[in-house]
C-alpha cells in the first residue's frame, strides 16, 4: 500500500484544547470531592477500555477521555474540601440547604455547592450564582433580595441546615 493512502496525521491524532476551569476557588463539600474522584477513575477505565479496542482508527473518543481526566485532575488538585458541619450553623455559607419562602409564599430549597456539584435541577447551586450570592450570610428570617435576569424577588429565609442531606 502507497504511504499517501495511510492517515498519520489529522484532527483525530491531535489533542483536544482543554476544558475550562473555572477561575474561582473550587470549594468541594465531601460528596463534591468524591464525586470528582469516582468521575476520574471512571474516565480513567473508559480510556483503558478505548485502548484495548481491535478497532482503532477513529481516535476522538480516546482524545475526549485524555481531556476529560486533565480537567477532572486539575479540578481535583485544585479542591478545597469544606466540611459543611464546621459552618456557622446560624447563617448561610457555603455548604448550606437553605429553605426559602417567595413573595407569593412558595417555598423553595437550595443548597450550596461546588461549581462541578452543582445542578439546579436538584437545588444545588455554585456560590458564584447570583441566587447564592443573595442568600449567603443571611439568617433565619432575613428578607434577601435576589436579582435575576426576569427580575428580583425577595426571599425570606426560613431555615438552614448543614451536612448529610442529599
Amino acid at each position: 500500500m502507497s504511504r499517501a493512502f495511510v492517515k498519520e496525521d489529522g484532527p483525530d491524532t491531535t489533542p483536544l484544547p482543554d476544558l475550562p476551569v473555572s477561575p474561582h476557588p473550587n470549594y468541594v463539600t465531601p460528596r463534591g470531592l468524591a464525586a470528582l474522584q469516582a468521575r476520574l477513575a471512571a474516565t480513567q477505565a473508559d480510556l483503558a477500555r478505548l485502548r484495548t479496542r481491535a478497532d482503532r482508527l477513529d481516535r476522538m473518543p480516546e482524545a475526549a477521555a485524555e481531556r476529560d481526566i486533565r480537567y477532572l485532575e486539575a479540578r481535583l488538585r485544585s479542591a478545597i474540601p469544606v466540611d459543611p458541619a464546621r459552618q456557622p450553623q446560624d447563617e448561610v455559607a457555603f455548604g448550606a440547604r437553605v429553605t426559602v419562602t417567595d413573595s407569593a409564599g412558595h417555598t423553595h430549597v437550595f443548597e450550596i455547592t461546588g461549581e462541578d456539584e452543582a445542578d439546579a435541577a436538584l437545588g444545588r447551586i455554585a456560590p458564584q450564582s447570583p441566587l447564592a450570592r443573595a442568600l449567603l450570610g443571611a439568617t433565619v428570617g432575613e428578607r434577601v433580595l435576589w436579582t435575576r435576569p426576569s427580575g428580583k424577588a425577595w426571599l425570606e429565609i426560613a431555615a438552614i441546615s448543614y451536612g448529610g442531606a442529599p
